[in-house]
């Protein structure tokens, strides 16, 4: 099985991808450190501030440490230059909220699995004509689950992941499952500002262990 293939399977099993940034490093450490710790093994650390690249690469150190099975991927890149610099700092994915050919192309080569954003069909064709293995549905919020429903059979096969739209409860996430996805984006209902800015550590945990508990008994 082949790195890219790996990874989807990874994040498919799984069954959500926890994704945030936090300007301070020691806190984009901590928080990382409680996700894995409770069973977590692939995040989305998100390219939305100046001290992202930097928090980043110190986040692959770190990792190497005490979170070796980590798979961390940077999120928010919409420009070529943006996914070289995270490309060259080892990110092990790349999650786009649009379609842009050159950065899929770029990334493509480089041998990571590439993650865009669509909102239509026809940006689903276009992302899978550049050869994207997971399509995050973006702004999810907006689209809602009738939007995969509806679609889906016309791209048998594709795999699709909310970002935005998913909350902590049952009833929210069983019927994005139901709906047809195969994992679910986690931001700020599981990374919350409380979360981030008081250092809710044991909150963080219970919580991410509770969703991936709940995501297992949904798709056994």
């Amino acid at each position: 099985m082949d790195t890219k293939s790996m990874l989807l399977k990874a994040i498919t099993d799984q069954g959500m991808l926890p994704l945030f940034f936090h300007a301070d490093e020691q806190k984009s450490i901590d928080i990382t450190q409680t996700v894995y710790d409770a069973g977590v093994r692939v995040i989305e650390y998100t390219n939305r501030g100046k001290e992202a690249l930097a928090n980043f690469k110190k986040l692959k150190e770190v990792a190497k440490k005490t979170m070796p099975e980590l798979k961390l991927g940077i999120g928010t890149i919409k420009t070529p230059a943006e996914a070289q610099d995270f490309i060259d700092a080892g990110a092990d994915f790349i999650v786009c909220p649009i379609v842009v050919p050159e950065v899929a192309e770029l990334i493509n080569a480089a041998g990571i699995l590439w993650i865009p954003g669509c909102m239509t069909p026809t940006e689903i064709a276009l992302a899978q004509k550049h050869n994207a293995g997971l399509i995050k549905i973006f702004p999810a919020n907006i689209l809602g689950q009738e939007f995969i429903s509806s679609i889906k059979e016309l791209f048998r096969g594709q795999l699709f992941m909310p970002t935005g739209g998913v909350d902590l409860s049952e009833a929210n996430i069983s019927s994005w499952f139901k709906a047809g996805v195969c994992a679910v984006g986690m931001g700020s209902k599981l990374i919350s500002k409380d979360v981030m800015e008081n250092g809710n550590y044991d909150k963080l945990s219970k919580d991410t262990k509770e969703v991936l508990a709940l995501i297992k008994s949904i798709k056994n």
